[in-house]
């Protein structure tokens, strides 16, 4: 299968629930729209910020479909199918091949974790077998799996073993490790970064397309320090990336997932609490993160670089 080059952003969007916990995926229509208007490329749907191991089997199937469905072609739509047991992962990539998914992606194992990076490959290229003509990501996110091992011995081994292997969702802050893949791998997949806060450094570093989760929101400033990037603006690129720090400075106080599903409700998209362990924010803690974005300019900000396709009611303001 001949590589297709990845560019732009890809959100990770969050699953939307009702108060009782229970899927509302007709909210997701909406959210793909949104994400169509504020130009990125796809989403990355039942990964850690859609909460899929958080859902049951079914559930992430009929989100993925919802998703699929509701894109019609006009988004990538890349499914996260990985479990802790291998054969369930197997089930959803064979799904979302049957859905029209454009790709899927995969993390290692979780609880009985890979013992060497050999074991790690093995691993994958039995799940990316069940839909040998779907295009395959590892899913590489040491924080939450706890598996870090060399990338690039990954991508060596993993391309000889793995025919469908496209590349890697590389979401860790070794950022030396990411360059070192991007300079020996780029050519022949696509090495998509995941580390929303760093996203100048992965440019720098060589990152043509990243994958996150404040993309659901503030993609049009990221696309910004992108396009600025490019063009050789780089102290204006240095400003709105700073301002995008302090944007994630101000909401991992709380916990990251729920709180930026608060911002989402800023936003005018209710997509719900979240599952338990997961805890929603209370109130207090709700405006507080709206008053410490509007502090920062981030509010303003965000009004600016939606202004040429979104009315400005769409963003919250104090008036």
């Amino acid at each position: 299968m001949q590589l297709k080059p990845i560019k732009g952003l890809f959100s990770a969007p969050f699953t939307p629930l009702f108060p009782d916990g229970s899927l509302h995926l007709d909210l997701v229509p909406a959210l793909v729209d949104n994400l169509i208007a504020d130009g990125v490329t796809g989403a990355f749907v039942c990964g850690s910020n859609g909460e899929g191991p958080n859902l049951t089997l079914q559930e992430r199937m009929m989100v993925a479909e919802a998703f699929v469905k509701a894109a019609n072609k006009r988004l990538q739509i890349w499914v996260h199918v990985g479990h802790s047991s291998i054969a369930e992962s197997k089930i959803l990539m064979q799904h979302a091949y049957e859905i029209g998914a454009d790709a899927a992606s995969a993390v290692a194992a979780f609880y009985f974790k890979p013992s060497s990076v050999e074991n790690l490959v093995d691993c994958m290229a039995e799940i990316a077998a069940a839909a040998p003509t779907l295009p395959f990501y590892y899913y590489h996110v040491p924080v939450l799996t706890g598996i870090g091992m060399d990338m690039l011995r990954f991508l060596e081994l993993a391309e000889a073993q793995i025919p469908n292997l496209h590349g890697i969702k590389y979401t860790a802050n070794t950022i030396w490790e990411y360059q070192a893949c991007v300079h020996h791998f780029g050519h022949r997949f696509n090495i998509l970064f995941g580390f929303d806060e760093m996203l100048l450094s992965a440019l720098a570093a060589g990152a043509k397309a990243a994958i996150g989760s404040t993309y659901n929101f503030a993609a049009p400033l990221y696309l910004s320090v992108m396009r600025d990037f490019e063009q050789g603006q780089h102290e204006k690129a240095r400003a709105t990336m700073n301002l995008l720090i302090d944007m994630v400075r101000a909401f991992v106080k709380y916990p990251p997932i729920p709180a930026q599903k608060a911002i989402m409700k800023m936003l005018g998209y209710e997509v719900g609490g979240c599952r338990l362990p997961l805890i929603t924010l209370t109130q207090h803690q709700y405006e507080a993160l709206q008053n410490d974005l509007e502090n920062i300019g981030f509010w303003e900000a965000l009004r600016s670089a939606k202004s040429d396709r979104f009315p400005l009611t769409d963003v919250p303001s104090k008036a």
